[in-house]
């Protein structure tokens, strides 16, 4: 897929509107060589997806022998608006707790207090995270109204061919 393709699903409304949710899936190999998929939060900064994580994650040593994955971002509503990525992992320690982690987390209903409270636990656990980038190199947005599955896509051409002869 062409930069300027992933660039052209990734700036649709729906697309900057599953950008904008606070958890995706993330999909690894795992070290045992099985498949794993995990809830994680995230966030989008215009041209990477960014995750963070504890420095002895188990993730990270998965990540560090197979670096690709696999990210959903979806809905839970009927049609569901899902946006699937493929990309690369990129692992960078950080000193002290990174930016995105606290944006990430703000998404979340706390009071000012709960907030306050919330980052000095974080502060006092890590002393240091791992960020997770992921620059995309393959999108696709499905929405079910504009775009389906590629199956689907196909079952309807076929059956719009027979509708025709």
């Amino acid at each position: 897929m062409q930069p300027s393709e992933i660039t052209e699903v990734l700036n649709r409304p729906i697309s900057q509107e599953l950008l904008a949710r606070d958890l995706t899936r993330l999909a690894y190999v795992a070290k045992d060589g099985t498949p794993r998929t995990i809830p994680i939060g995230f966030t989008w900064n215009g041209s990477e997806i960014v995750m963070c994580t504890t420095t002895n994650a188990p993730k990270l040593h998965a990540l560090r022998n197979n670096s690709a994955v696999a990210l959903t971002i979806d809905t839970e509503v009927h049609p569901p608006k899902i946006l699937l990525i493929r990309g690369r992992a990129e692992l960078d320690i950080v000193e002290g707790i990174p930016d995105e982690y606290l944006e990430m987390n703000g998404t979340y209903t706390m009071t000012p207090e709960q907030r306050t409270t919330w980052e000095a636990e974080v502060r006092s656990l890590y002393d240091a995270m791992v960020r997770i980038v992921v620059t995309p190199t393959w999108a696709k947005l499905i929405d079910f109204e504009t775009t389906l599955p590629s199956a689907v896509e196909e079952l309807a051409r076929q059956r719009d061919e027979r509708q025709r002869s």
